[in-house]
């Protein structure tokens, strides 16, 4: 069974530091796009930040210059490092991956289950 797990949310207080992890596994030719995404109680869901597969990201501006994204691709996992949390980072944050699951297949867009990330003032 193809899927995306993610582990690393938690509580932190503002200022503080978490690291997100998302492991793909099952039978998966490739990885190609990773992102994560997040959603806020009352909230859409938003795009966080992304990646290609060669590494060219991509952040919502509101995280620039205190989140990182970064990839490992032999381990078809993709992290987000976040500094400075701020209150209004507080959201419930979800992994996507772009996966071809096949040499003759197409490419499918998968979610993780989420994980909660807390920030306290």
């Amino acid at each position: 069974q193809v899927q995306l797990v993610e582990s690393g949310g938690g509580s932190v207080q503002a200022g503080g530091s978490l690291r997100l992890s998302c492991a793909a596994s099952g039978r998966i030719f490739s990885v190609n796009d990773m992102a994560w995404y997040r959603q806020a109680p009352g909230k859409q869901r938003e795009m966080v930040a992304s990646i290609s597969y060669g590494g060219i990201t991509n952040y919502r501006n509101s995280v620039k210059g205190r989140f990182t994204i970064t990839r490992d691709n032999n381990k078809n996992t993709v992290y987000l490092d976040m500094h400075s949390l701020e209150p209004e980072d507080t959201a419930v944050y979800y992994c996507n991956g772009a996966l071809t699951l096949g040499i003759d297949s197409g490419t499918f867009y998968y979610w993780g289950q989420g994980t909660q990330v807390t920030v306290s003032s």
